[in-house]
């Protein structure tokens, strides 16, 4: 085989750390029911397992069917989509948007982390990237050359950024900054405040502040946009999806939102990459975003009985964690005197200790904290999106290894 090189932009990114473990537990599942035992109980990633609306199932079957529905789409995504886009941000955000030129729908928003880092940044750029955080904020911007600049969100400091630290950082230096609240690993939660604070220092150092808001719904009675702060249209831009509230994360439907001339900037690198979003998914994704607000209590009543769930999973693994926090996940801290991982696999973090130790002992995984960030060596984070049964099966599993 010829001997052919991969691009220098690739060697400071690896296969995406859940795509490798999936793959591992694959394999370890091969091998659990070769000997009769049961499949590890994935509590890792998330991916909300309930059903969407059921109008926007309706509308998919009967749309797809339909002459004239197969063929390339508008790139700006159909103006019904963008008009429910629009009417969703006013219903729950107060945020008023023309959906003809400050909405651009995506295929996930996860697509929009990486358009966004082709469309605004350049080799070299410094880019403000949270730790702990979602790892595509940080891959995404070595595939573009740009220079990770982290910033540090602590427990002490209610996972929120330090604006102090922020200052003395250099900051006229940055072109971007990579916002998440309701925050995933640790499920903190916005404020008015917090955006504000946001805002000015964007305004002051000339900033690009990226929003990115799939949790705003979870576990959190007050959804919250960046864009509803005066003068953020002039330095934000803000990513949705309707992945985690509305259980249609295989569906791949997103959108950013933003002043136009920004939106322009993201459209014109998304039209050379794909020609549309097939038209009865966005024609089932106009349903969805018409839901009201009974579809995100019933959500939010089930999350609510397996956080319960969950916490008690926490509790009997002594992890401290955060009751009021939203969002799909609880984020633990494990102290390094914990029975489960004394004398275990020392070299590791912490989090990597109890993830390895109840994946391989007890056949439940978890995810350690150092997977999105340094700051999350000491933290363990499970996933509420199984049921349950499941999670009370989990709970047995790990009394036992605990016994």
């Amino acid at each position: 085989m010829i001997d052919i090189k991969p691009a220098h932009r690739t060697e400071g990114v690896r296969e995406y750390y859940f795509s490798i473990k999936n793959k591992e537990m694959a394999r370890l599942n091969a091998e659990r029911e070769s000997r009769g035992e049961d499949r590890i109980i994935n509590l890792g990633i998330g991916s909300p397992n309930g059903m969407p609306p059921l109008p926007a199932i309706e509308k998919l079957v009967a749309t797809a069917p339909l002459p004239g529905q197969h063929a390339y789409q508008n790139y700006t995504g159909n103006p019904e989509l963008r008009a429910a886009f629009a009417a969703w941000y006013k219903r729950y955000y107060g945020v008023m948007l023309d959906p003809a030129v400050e909405i651009q729908p995506l295929v996930g928003s996860k697509e929009g982390i990486l358009l966004t880092s082709l469309a605004f940044l350049n080799a070299g750029d410094r880019v403000l990237v949270p730790d702990p955080g979602y790892p595509t904020y940080s891959s995404a911007s070595r595939l573009v050359e740009a220079e990770i600049v982290t910033y540090d969100l602590t427990e002490e400091n209610g996972w929120l950024p330090d604006f102090e630290a922020l200052e003395a950082s250099d900051p006229d230096s940055i072109k971007l900054m990579w916002v998440n609240y309701p925050n995933m690993p640790t499920g903190a939660k916005p404020t008015v405040e917090l955006y504000e604070r946001i805002v000015a220092f964007a305004m002051k150092h000339n900033i690009l502040v990226v929003n990115d808001n799939p949790y705003s719904f979870i576990l959190n009675d007050v959804p919250l946009s960046i864009l509803s702060i005066e003068g953020a249209r002039e330095c934000c831009l803000e990513l949705n999806s309707l992945s985690k509230a509305h259980n249609m994360a295989g569906w791949r439907i997103g959108m950013i939102a933003g002043d136009s001339s920004l939106i322009a900037e993201v459209l014109k690198v998304k039209s050379q990459m794909d020609s549309g979003m097939f038209k009865p998914l966005q024609m089932a994704a106009v349903e969805a975003l018409s839901a009201g607000p009974e579809w995100f209590e019933a959500l939010n009543a089930e999350y609510r009985r397996r956080r319960a769930a969950a916490e008690a999973v926490f509790d009997r693994l002594g992890v401290r964690y955060d009751k009021g926090s939203a969002g799909l996940f609880v984020w633990g801290r494990i102290s390094e005197d914990n029975p489960l991982i004394q004398g275990y696999a020392t070299e590791k973090s912490l989090g990597e200790r109890l993830s390895d130790r109840l994946l391989y002992d007890a056949g439940v995984f978890m995810a350690p904290g150092i997977v999105f960030g340094r700051n999350g060596r000491d933290y363990i984070r499970t996933s509420l999106c199984a049921d349950v049964p499941t999670l009370e099966k989990a709970l047995e599993k790990i009394e036992a290894l605990c016994r």
